[in-house]
């Protein structure tokens, strides 16, 4: 008998749930809460036979825990946020773990132009608009659903923005899909359509710290960028437009060097990202140039022997190592997060691309799909 349409499509989603079974992976779908106004957030678990463990919550498309074991096996929790949606809600100007859109990074001023009209995004970082304005990406609840196949367990997130939120043009609909395999790799896919044209750079914002979410410093961890040249940056973190190398300056991190090493160096760019005690937040231009197959980036903790190894499409990546944390925020299990707790690895184009005629185009037009995936690796101690 032939199947009808519905029961071959029942029957797809069976075989692929009991492939991602055998492989010793499983997707859980649960209740997180809900917002301030009423909204309900779910939880998706993804887990993988060797203990790595992925928590995805459709408040602000935001990568809730992951954990990840150490040399001995421990399994810890390695990315910084909150046990509950009160705690996204509360602290959202740091924007743990969330998605990041509709523009990742600063847009000068908060403005840009296009086809010869002027769009105002507000501002909420000094005179700039940061992560694509006060009610970002990371303030939405998306839509969701399992997305499991390919060896993967996964979940796919969906936000609808409408033409002139935060000031952007077009209706854009963005798709955002994480998914884990049994290779210990997190995948995040981006895909984006609009119906104007309009500008975007979308991003993930994960807080890690390979010793465990909570651990008092990053700054024995070992970080390699595959990049030689960078984008300074003025006082008010806006890119000058010049790609300099990265030779003889704090942001040289072609061989592994530890954050440590020279985070307080007497450099002007170090004092623009945080004047009292200096830090890292900068946009590297990746040698990788969007090859997936290249590492882009690798940072590793020596005590527990935990390593990330970052893969991306992207021609940039954010560094940023959590200079204006400073205790304050108690975050999971009550734990504090102190100065220079974690790092962010955020894939990008360049930040205020659209007002930088030197820099790759962020813009999108109807009929295009924007696309990018970044891999985070967590190989075996």
């Amino acid at each position: 008998m032939k199947a009808t349409p519905l029961l071959s499509g029942i029957g797809l989603a069976l075989m692929i749930n009991l492939s991602a079974q055998a492989a010793g992976l499983s997707n859980e779908r649960g209740a997180f809460g809900q917002t301030p106004d009423g909204q309900a957030v779910e939880k998706f678990t993804l887990k993988n036979s060797h203990g790595v463990e992925a928590v995805v919550i459709t408040y602000g498309g935001i990568l809730q825990s992951l954990k990840v074991p150490d040399r001995d096996g421990k399994l810890d929790d390695i990315v910084l946020g909150f046990d509950d949606v009160a705690g996204y809600v509360e602290n959202g100007d740091v924007y743990f773990g969330a998605t990041i859109g509709r523009f990742g990074n600063r847009l000068a001023n908060g403005r840009f132009e296009l086809d010869g009209s002027t769009y105002q995004v507000p501002q909420n970082d000094g005179s700039n608009a940061l992560h694509g304005g006060p009610q970002g990406f990371d303030k939405k609840v998306w839509q969701a659903r399992p997305a499991d196949g390919d060896g993967r367990v996964g979940v796919e997130l969906t936000y609808v923005s409408p033409d002139g939120e935060m000031g952007f043009p077009g209706t854009l609909t963005t798709r955002v899909t994480y998914s884990l395999d049994d290779d210990n790799t997190l995948r995040i896919q981006y895909h984006a359509t609009t119906d104007k044209p309009t500008v975007l750079n979308l991003t993930n914002h994960s807080y890690f710290n390979l010793a465990g979410a909570g651990s008092p410093s990053i700054l024995e961890q070992v970080a390699t960028l595959h990049a030689s040249r960078y984008t300074p940056v003025t006082e008010k973190l806006i890119p000058t437009g010049e790609l300099p190398s990265v030779k003889g300056t704090p942001m040289d991190f072609l061989t592994p060097t530890a954050f440590g090493a020279h985070i307080r160096d007497d450099h002007p760019q170090l004092k623009f990202a945080e004047p009292k005690q200096g830090g890292f937040d900068f946009n590297w231009v990746l040698d990788t140039e969007g090859d997936l197959d290249k590492l882009a980036a690798e940072v590793h903790d020596p005590a527990s022997g935990r390593r990330l190894l970052m893969y991306t499409t992207e021609p940039g990546v954010q560094l940023y190592t959590s200079n204006f944390l400073d205790g304050s925020i108690k975050g999971k299990g009550g734990k504090t997060y102190p100065h220079w707790s974690a790092f962010t690895l955020e894939t990008q184009h360049f930040p205020d691309a659209p007002n930088q005629p030197d820099f790759a185009s962020t813009r999108l037009d109807p009929g295009q799909t924007y696309t990018q995936t970044t891999l985070y690796r967590f190989p075996t101690p």
